[in-house]
This record gives C-alpha cells, sequence and structure tokens, in this order.
C-alpha cells in the first residue's frame, strides 16, 4: 500500500494527523501534512478514514 499526499493541494489542516498520528505528520516548517510511515497504514486501519476526511482531497491511497 502506498499512500501519497499531495503537497500542491495540502491545505494543513491536520485533519489527517488527527485521525492517523501512526502515518501521518503536519510538518509545521512547510505547513503540510507528509507521510512519516506508509507501512503503518496496514496495520492501524487508519488511513482510509484520513483519506476520506480530507477536505481538499490530497491523499491518495494506492494498493
Amino acid at each position: 500500500m502506498n499512500v501519497v499526499v499531495d503537497q500542491e493541494i495540502c491545505i494543513g489542516c491536520g485533519a489527517c494527523e488527527e485521525i492517523c498520528p501512526a502515518v501521518f505528520h503536519l510538518n509545521e516548517t512547510v505547513g503540510k501534512s507528509e507521510v512519516i510511515d506508509p507501512e503503518a497504514c496496514e496495520f492501524v486501519g487508519c488511513c482510509e478514514a484520513a483519506e476520506e476526511n480530507c477536505p481538499v482531497e490530497a491523499i491518495t491511497i494506492e494498493e
């Protein structure tokens, strides 16, 4: 599973980090979310919820 945050679209709201902190982190330097552990998606099961709740659809999950 590959998880990507589109940095061009991300608005840095932090919803993904709030929903799935094992995978996403809000980089305060650039004000955007980033994937810190894409392999954790298979274990924590919250990546889909983060993708669904992103207000600008910046998160993509590829199988």
